[in-house]
C-alpha cells in the first residue's frame, strides 16, 4: 500500500475519534470505566501523544538523525506491518509512553487531534523520500524507518478504535425513561 492509502486510512480512523468526541459529554469523556481501564480522555491522550512522538520519529528519519541500519526488519514486525494488525491480546503501553497519558478535557483532546492532523499532513508527502536505512527505535518493534513508522501510526490508531468501542460498552446508557425533559402532548 502507498503512503496516500495509509494516510486516508489514518484520517478515516481519526474521524471516528472526532465523532465520538462531539457525541459524548465532558463528564462521560473523563469518567473511568467500571473495569478501571482508561477513560475516553486517557485513551485520546495516549493515541494522539504517542502518534505525535511517532511523527517526530518520522522526522528524525527524514533529516537523517536516526540510526543508520541496513539490517532487515524482524519477520514478526514485518508481519504486523504487512497485515496491519497487532497480534491478538491486550497490551500495556511501554512505560515511557504510559507516563505521558493524562486526563484531557474534550477541548484539549480536539486541539491534540488538530495538532496531530496538521503534522501528519505536513510529513505525508516527505515519507517516500526518506532513506529506508534511516531508522528510529520503537519501544517494542525495534528500529523502524519513516514508511514503517507511518504504517505503525495507522495500525495503532485503528487498534485503539476497538478500545473506544469497549469503553462505550462499559458505560451504560442513561435511562431515557427517567428524563425530566420529556415532552407530553
Amino acid at each position: 500500500m502507498s503512503v496516500n492509502s495509509h494516510f486516508s486510512s489514518i484520517i478515516k480512523a481519526v474521524g471516528r475519534y472526532e465523532s465520538l468526541l462531539t457525541g459524548v459529554s465532558e463528564e462521560k469523556f473523563t469518567q473511568t470505566p467500571i473495569d478501571g481501564s482508561w477513560s475516553y480522555s486517557e485513551t485520546f491522550s495516549h493515541i494522539f501523544q504517542s502518534n505525535l512522538v511517532s511523527l517526530f520519529s518520522i522526522e528524525k528519519c527524514l533529516i537523517g538523525t536516526g540510526t543508520f541500519s541496513e539490517k532487515s526488519t524482524p519477520w514478526q514486525v514485518s508481519l504486523i506491518l504487512f497485515f496491519g494488525r497487532f497480534p491478538p491480546g491486550k497490551y500495556k503501553a511501554p512505560a515511557q509512553i504510559a507516563s505521558m497519558v493524562k486526563t484531557l478535557s474534550r477541548e484539549e483532546a480536539a486541539n491534540l487531534i488538530v495538532k496531530f492532523k496538521n503534522r501528519l499532513i505536513e510529513l505525508k508527502g516527505k515519507v517516500d523520500r526518506a532513506d529506508k536505512n534511516q531508522r528510529v527505535k520503537h519501544p517494542r518493534l525495534g528500529l523502524l524507518n519513516a514508511r514503517q513508522w507511518f504504517r505503525f501510526i495507522e495500525i495503532h490508531t485503528i487498534h485503539h478504535t476497538r478500545q473506544l468501542t469497549r469503553i462505550s460498552n462499559l458505560h451504560p446508557p442513561r435511562d431515557q425513561s427517567s428524563s425530566s425533559s420529556k415532552i407530553t402532548s
